[in-house]
């Protein structure tokens, strides 16, 4: 690779990684290609970007971002071959390495970026692949609220049947 393609690399990456706010990387080493290009057409097919990197390159597009952003947790684990995953669902690539570990030992979860929180090594996979989605929590407030909302409008109801029975009551008798 010369020097203006490693550049416009750290470039590309530098883009990408730090635009999504969720990404995993993992290690798929020991898959045939047959194997890896299965993971690719998974990873098309849930909306899933896929892509393997140079660790030195990775950490070259991310080692100049502000510490606030949490990537430099990332590379103490930049070693061996790593896999990019980027979804813009947190969940999304954590559910297909689950799917396709099923069947295969690979691929590892090394790390996962999600909205700033680092998720490091392979046990973070279960926990990742219970993440709500955005959609999924947005729903869950919405139900929150409308229950009580709900109740009130249900006892309402009912005590005013109730009133007008008793009104009804008191005008029969009277």
């Amino acid at each position: 690779m010369t020097k203006e393609e490693k550049t416009a690399a750290i470039a590309e990456l530098h883009e990408e990684l730090t635009g999504a706010s969720f990404f995993y990387l993992a290690d798929s080493s020991t898959l045939s290609v047959e194997k890896v290009n299965k993971l690719r057409r998974l990873c098309y097919q849930k909306g899933i970007t896929m892509k393997v990197a140079k660790n030195t390159l990775i950490r070259k597009a991310l080692e100049n971002e502000p510490e606030s952003k949490g990537y430099t947790g990332l590379f103490d684990i930049l070693h061996g071959p790593t896999t990019i995953l980027i979804s813009e669902n947190p969940k999304a690539p954590a559910l297909l390495i689950d799917e396709f570990r099923k069947t295969e030992a690979r691929p590892l979860l090394k790390a996962a970026y999600i909205d700033s929180a680092l998720f490091i090594g392979d046990e973070q996979l279960k926990p990742l692949t219970k993440l709500k989605s955005r959609d999924e929590m947005i729903g869950e407030i919405i139900g929150l609220l409308q229950s009580p909302a709900k109740r009130i409008a249900s006892q309402l109801t009912a005590t005013g049947t109730k009133i007008a029975g008793i009104v009804k009551t008191l005008e029969e008798r009277g």
